[in-house]
């Protein structure tokens, strides 16, 4: 068999820029497992969870709710349009490697032709495609690579500093190989996450102030372009009958729409009624009291819209109302966890939810990463160092939120808050309740969304049966996101998602470094050592099982801190959508809004 030349030279460019042991292995392949190997072989023609015969043609028309001023998704400032994404499936943009969505986490070669690292991880050199080239048909070369790390490093939002912060430098090899060199080999995550760098134009920024302008006209090599965008009201993407990349096996029964079309609604009750009219094809519906009431009329009855439920195995991680920790009220573990006794959330499942709900109970819901029971010897070998950083409860007990009897008004729940506050100091004086040092404990609870007001008021109600004021204050999705941004709020509802395989993410949601730095996921302002130390044992964890338990310790960590009031997942996506759309069957990690790329349009066969 012919080898081709580029592998020829990637093998001799490794072999002399390899500074490590003279008996190291190195790898090379056209993708990298997290742990493990790949599923799918070098000779592999499509992944199983596309229709690999899709039509092309056709259009999926979706609804976004807010608004957008920007086309650059790379930077802090403005919000940018739907589709354009990062770390994601961007319409726009390639990157270096594409994620397996049925495997935990295994990356497949993109940009790249081949991967290459050694044992230890240290580093990862990327042989890019020579046939890679942007829309305007410029190549995409090494240093573009090289520049878009920089850039982004430099210039980007703060996730990116937080994402690639472990890198020690990136070195152009020569025009299609570049290899990133990593400040130390405890993360095996990072060859990985370096795979799933957007690779932007060098020669299409270098006469452009990056981020200056928003509605810049962006330049990516992915499978679509830019056909329309009106700020805060539409965009639309064109497939290119030229992508490079369509005829890869990792491309294979993908982006089958000729036109992708986002429409901007700033209210999420006229988006619904715009959908039943047919102004648009898809829905992905969070809202449990809308899924059991609002998805009935004449389209549905005759067919022309389907619903669907659709069991998934992805990872959950948590929705809660979170504390913010920055605030001096909230420092208070004991009122912290006082506060949880006051959502009833069985109530709230039987009668806002139609009992589609099932309790949040870990930061790690619906996976094996889930703490239960008591810590494992493993868990424990991890946790011990810390004892006396720690709550008890974390090596004495199972943690379960409480559990309420249903009637709304949580007696025995609230009797357990007021001896925990009293023992804590806490006095009740004209119905209201006085911190230790006699300040009134009151806060805010910011919302955005008018339907979480259904189930916050219960909640603040059963607060001021404690003496706590919790004012309900709802705010315009702008103000929401600077506030949240800059960490002005005391209580939010936040997701803190969570994929298959954690790993730096962690760090931007619960470390220290994270916690003062605007623009973070750190919402809840943990600064907490022993939290640190468990996301580092998680991004160093050499094997699925070591990672496993690490995930358990650290959710032990942050659930008996109550750190917030865990709310509630579902184990299925609702799914209504134009019955001309079709996909194929959904991998275990999949997510249905995720795999949209796998759809296609009946219409267009």
């Amino acid at each position: 068999m012919a080898i081709h030349s580029s592998l020829l030279r990637g093998l001799f460019v490794g072999l002399c820029l390899f500074a490590g042991p003279v008996n190291a292995e190195i790898h090379r392949g056209h993708a990298i497992a997290m742990h493990g190997e790949p599923q799918y072989p070098a000779d592999f023609s499509h992944f199983d969870y596309v229709n690999p015969n899709a039509p092309k043609g056709g259009e999926l028309r979706r609804h976004v709710i807010g608004s957008f001023d920007s086309l650059n998704p790379f930077v802090s400032k403005g919000r940018s349009a739907a589709g354009m994404g990062y770390l994601d499936n961007s319409h726009l943009y390639d990157s270096l490697t594409i994620r397996g969505e049925d495997e935990p986490f295994t990356q497949y070669g993109l940009l790249a032709e081949t991967i290459e690292w050694p044992d230890d991880r240290s580093w990862v050199r990327f042989h890019l495609h020579e046939e890679a080239q942007f829309a305007d048909g410029h190549p995409v070369r090494a240093e573009d690579v090289a520049w878009t790390f920089h850039t982004l490093m430099e210039k980007g939002a703060p996730f990116f500093s937080y994402y690639y912060a472990a890198v020690d430098r990136v070195e152009v090899d020569d025009p299609l190989t570049v290899t990133f060199h990593f400040k130390d080999s405890n993360n095996r995550e990072l060859p990985l996450i370096m795979g799933q760098l957007p690779v932007l134009p060098k020669h299409y920024w270098q006469d452009r102030e990056f981020g200056k302008d928003g509605m810049q006209p962006p330049l990516g090599s992915g499978p679509y372009t830019i056909a329309e965008a009106k700020p805060g009201k539409r965009i639309v993407y064109q497939r290119r009958k030229d992508y490079w990349a369509a005829s890869l096996p990792v491309m294979k029964g993908r982006n089958n729409f000729d036109r992708i079309t986002y429409d901007y609604y700033l209210d999420e009750n006229v988006a619904l009624e715009a959908f039943k009219s047919g102004n648009y094809d898809w829905r992905h519906e969070n809202n449990s009291k809308l899924w059991a009431t609002a998805y009935e009329g004449p389209a549905f009855k005759k067919g022309e819209i389907v619903t669907e439920t659709v069991t998934h195995h992805n990872p959950w991680g948590a929705q809660a109302f979170i504390f913010n920790l920055r605030k001096p009220l909230f420092q208070d573990k004991v009122l912290r966890e006082a506060i949880g006794y006051a959502f009833d959330f069985e109530w709230s499942n039987a009668n806002l939810f139609y009992g589609q709900y099932k309790r949040d109970r870990s930061y790690f819901e619906n996976s094996d990463m889930e703490a239960t029971g008591l810590p494992s010897k493993a868990e424990l070998a991890l946790l011990e160092p810390f004892r006396d950083q720690l709550p008890e409860e974390v090596f004495s007990k199972e943690y379960n939120p409480p559990k309420s009897n249903g009637s709304g008004r949580p007696r025995e729940n609230l009797r357990q808050a007021q001896q925990l506050l009293k023992e804590a100091g806490y006095a009740f004086r004209n119905g209201t309740l006085f911190t230790p040092d006699g300040k009134p404990v009151t806060f805010e609870i910011m919302l955005s969304s008018p339907a979480f007001e259904r189930i916050v008021l219960p909640f603040a109600r059963n607060l001021k049966a404690l003496g706590i004021i919790a004012n309900v204050v709802k705010i315009d999705s702008s103000q929401y996101v600077e506030r949240i941004h800059n960490f002005e709020f005391d209580m939010v509802v936040s997701r803190m998602g969570q994929s298959s395989s954690p790993g730096n993410e962690q760090q931007e949601y619960w470390s220290s470094k994270a916690a003062d730095q605007p623009g973070s996921r750190n919402l809840i302002g943990i600064k907490n050592p022993v939290v640190d130390a468990l996301v580092e044992e998680i991004i160093a964890a050499p094997t699925r099982e070591a990672l496993i338990t690490a995930c358990r310790a650290l959710d032990r960590v942050l659930q008996w801190n109550h750190y917030s009031v865990l709310n509630w997942y579902s184990d299925q996506h609702r799914l209504a959508y134009q019955s001309r759309l079709k996909h194929p069957e959904f991998g275990k990690y999949v997510g249905p809004g995720a795999a949209l790329d796998t759809w296609w349009d009946s219409t267009a066969e």
